[in-house]
């Protein structure tokens, strides 16, 4: 990922821009294409954008009016975006001008067609919240999806990769008239970033979460309700009651049984497999989520639990399914395994079993070797 803005990119970009600047030599810019080897990617941007910052005018209108002109080049485009997003932001938030802070909301609007501006926003709304969200209002019914995608992204609460902003999260409520204009929006690519940040509010305000997702299912159409199961998927996890029952779901006497191991030690880089069995107590039919949670080792000795998805069944009164899982240890970037005990808890409707645990045998010499 550091790698997508590297050298030929940055060079690519001083082209766009010298076309239509050319008494600027934009030599900062030149300079940063060394800089960058050997940087995380959000280090890289920081690094374009401050060469930015020096190299082109110092009032707002100028540097934005560069920028719409460069934007005749269609190779001006993709991850040189990003930082050509946060230039026209501190450029705009410097000024602290009402009409250059909504120049550059129009601005981001216009950008994120070719890479998104969600991660530039995010400044946008730290310096004027309320003024912020009324643009992205605004975008709601823009005839670009990716634009009104920007409007449900980028004010998110914890949008990945982005930097937090504290009144959102203080204020989860404000964005409900953005996710209400765009839980039906034709694109899937928008419905599911309402989802997301619908999936957001399960760390804000359950509350908020489920009234608008009540909300919905009385007013929904056709993809609703994908977006309501993408959206309480973390509820749904936790077993909450309401979020439960918005999805369908139905077996308040349920029992779970502890996972039943194929072996209680698995090899570095192997696998583990397990079975439960779900039992309905009650004397009519059951809709039953059913989960499992590993609790990975961490370096400190402690446990992480991360939940996935095993099934849903239908389950009779008085009826046992028995149901298996193989869960896989192969390295994953997203993912560092340690060797040591392990555990593995299946739930069904939020309800969980009691643990069980396993041991993932150390990496071998031989293996090691070989790497």
């Amino acid at each position: 990922m550091d790698e997508l803005i590297n050298p030929t990119v940055i060079t690519q970009l001083r082209t766009s821009l010298h076309d239509v600047a050319p008494g600027n030599r934009l030599d900062h810019l030149k300079d940063s294409a060394g800089l960058v080897g050997g940087m995380r990617l959000r280090d890289r941007v920081d690094i374009v954008r401050n060469a930015l910052l020096k190299d082109l005018p110092a009032d707002f209108t100028s540097t934005r009016t560069i920028i719409h002109e460069a934007l005749s080049d269609p190779l001006l485009t993709g991850w040189m975006i990003w930082p050509v997003s946060e230039l026209i932001t501190a450029k705009a938030i410097d000024s602290g001008a009402i009409e250059d802070f909504d120049a550059a909301m129009q601005t981001l609007a216009l950008l994120t067609d070719r890479l998104t501006c969600e991660f530039a926003i995010r400044a946008m709304i730290i310096a004027r919240p309320e003024r912020a969200l009324q643009h992205a209002q605004d975008w709601t019914q823009h005839e670009n999806e990716h634009v009104r995608r920007l409007a449900t992204e980028g004010t998110r609460l914890y949008l990945p990769w982005a930097k937090r902003v504290p009144w959102l999260v203080a204020n989860p409520r404000e964005t409900r008239a953005i996710l209400d204009a765009s839980y039906r929006d034709p694109a899937e690519y928008v419905r599911r970033s309402v989802a997301n940040h619908l999936n957001d509010l399960s760390r804000a305000d359950q509350e908020a979460l489920i009234e608008t997702a009540t909300a919905w299912a009385g007013n929904a159409d056709e993809n609703t309700a994908w977006v309501l199961r993408h959206g309480l998927r973390t509820l749904t996890k936790q077993g909450h009651p309401e979020a439960l029952s918005l999805l369908g779901f139905s077996g308040d006497h349920l029992s779970i049984s502890a996972p039943l191991l194929a072996s209680d030690r698995i090899a570095w880089n192997g696998e583990i497999a397990f079975t439960t069995q779900v039992t309905n107590h009650s004397g009519t039919e059951a809709n039953v989520a059913i989960d499992y949670s590993v609790g990975f080792l961490r370096a400190n000795g402690s446990h992480g639990a991360k939940t996935f998805k095993l099934a849903t069944r239908k389950i009779g009164p008085g009826e046992t399914v028995t149901l298996g899982k193989t869960h896989s240890f192969r390295p994953i970037t997203t993912r560092k395994y340690y060797p040591g005990v392990h555990t593995v808890t299946a739930q069904a409707n939020g309800k969980k079993s009691d643990q069980t645990d396993f041991v993932l045998e150390a990496e071998s010499v031989e293996i090691s070797r070989a790497k």
